[in-house]
């Protein structure tokens, strides 16, 4: 579909080319959205996903109290298995403890605690969820699919002008893809088990990958985008690609060649489909001992980043993105508004 120009700042370019869990939260927290009309203070998100845990603190201004992210890989081997693997939950809980701390320290009003795809497809996400519980004090909501798309628009659009819509809000995690559609409000959205994680366990085993295994990535891709329009025919008409989360801002940095993670020149930059082909192509080819050092790549990230780079360019060539609108803004940030708003 043609590209129109967007209203915000271009970023610079490097080169060219229901809750769960039966004990009640810790005094002075509670989950979900705040009662009686909207928060006089700070708010606390914390999300665990199938490749980070992240946590914001914020009032609703920028910038935020504390916002982190850390790998902790809690979806390890969960689309094999179907469970959770007990080291990915004790990594996962070690963080939620520090990021605890960091809540106490800001005694925000209400602190809404959320699970992702990992926790969706695990039997046994009780043996997270309920020490979770137990360290952050708020009763841990396992989000639908739809929810986390809704949420990830939410956030994503929050400083767009509903004019120059609609947009298609992407949300490419570990374990799935969120796809979100609408202009001021979401008004069709829906997840696919596609993911970072998921794909790169399913498919890549080899280093570099091998062309048959990013063919498999990409056509596995292909099949979920055909369900997709299916379900949403609106996706086949114009709208504009804003991308979220890691695995889109990881391909943004590195095309601008950070060294140092900068969230300012990531935010709003625009990622061409020509620079996403080229940041691909790089990765794809490169050795994980050699694809670490490319600046703005997480080493973390560096063993899974291939698979999800594939789920990005297939989005942009099958509905034939010229671009990619990359926001910093995302679930945490919809999540947080919520609970702002409520």
């Amino acid at each position: 579909m043609p590209a129109r120009p967007l209203r915000v700042a271009p970023g610079r370019r490097r080169r060219s080319g229901g809750a769960l869990g039966g004990r009640a939260p810790r005094p002075g927290y509670c989950g979900g959205a705040v009662k009686g009309g909207a928060t006089s203070g700070p708010v606390a998100v914390v999300d665990c996903g199938t490749n980070t845990t992240r946590l914001l603190i914020t009032g609703g201004s920028e910038p935020a109290a504390d916002r982190r992210s850390e790998i902790t890989r809690l979806g390890r081997g969960v689309d094999a298995t179907g469970r959770l693997d007990p080291s990915a939950v004790e990594r996962t809980l070690e963080c939620l403890i520090q990021y605890r701390r960091a809540i106490d320290d800001h005694n925000p009003t209400a602190v809404r605690f959320v699970a992702t795809s990992a926790a969706r497809d695990a039997a046994n996400r009780s043996d997270f969820l309920q020490p979770a519980e137990s360290i952050l004090g708020a009763a841990p909501e396992v989000l639908s699919g739809r929810e986390e798309a809704e949420a990830a628009f939410l956030g994503a659009i929050s400083e767009l002008d509903p004019a120059e819509g609609p947009y298609l809000v992407v949300d490419i995690g570990g374990g799935s893809t969120e796809l979100a559609y609408g202009e001021r409000d979401c008004t069709d959205a829906l997840s696919l088990d596609i993911g970072s994680v998921r794909l790169t366990e399913k498919y890549i085993h080899h280093d570099p990958p091998q062309p048959e295994e990013l063919a498999a990535c990409l056509s596995v891709t292909e099949l979920h985008l055909d369900d997709a329009v299916r379900a949403i025919p609106a996706l086949g008409g114009p709208c504009r690609l804003v991308g979220v989360a890691g695995t889109i801002t990881t391909v943004a940095a590195v095309e601008l060649g950070l060294a140092t993670y900068d969230r300012d020149r990531v935010h709003h930059f625009r990622l061409s489909k020509e620079a996403a082909e080229d940041v691909f192509r790089t990765l794809a080819t490169e050795t994980l001992a050699d694809r670490v050092h490319n600046p703005g790549l997480h080493p973390g990230r560096a063993d899974v980043i291939v698979a999800g780079v594939c789920i990005l360019v297939r989005i942009m060539r099958y509905f034939d993105f010229e671009e990619c609108l990359v926001s910093e803004s995302d679930l945490l940030d919809g999540l947080a508004l919520g609970l702002l708003e409520a």
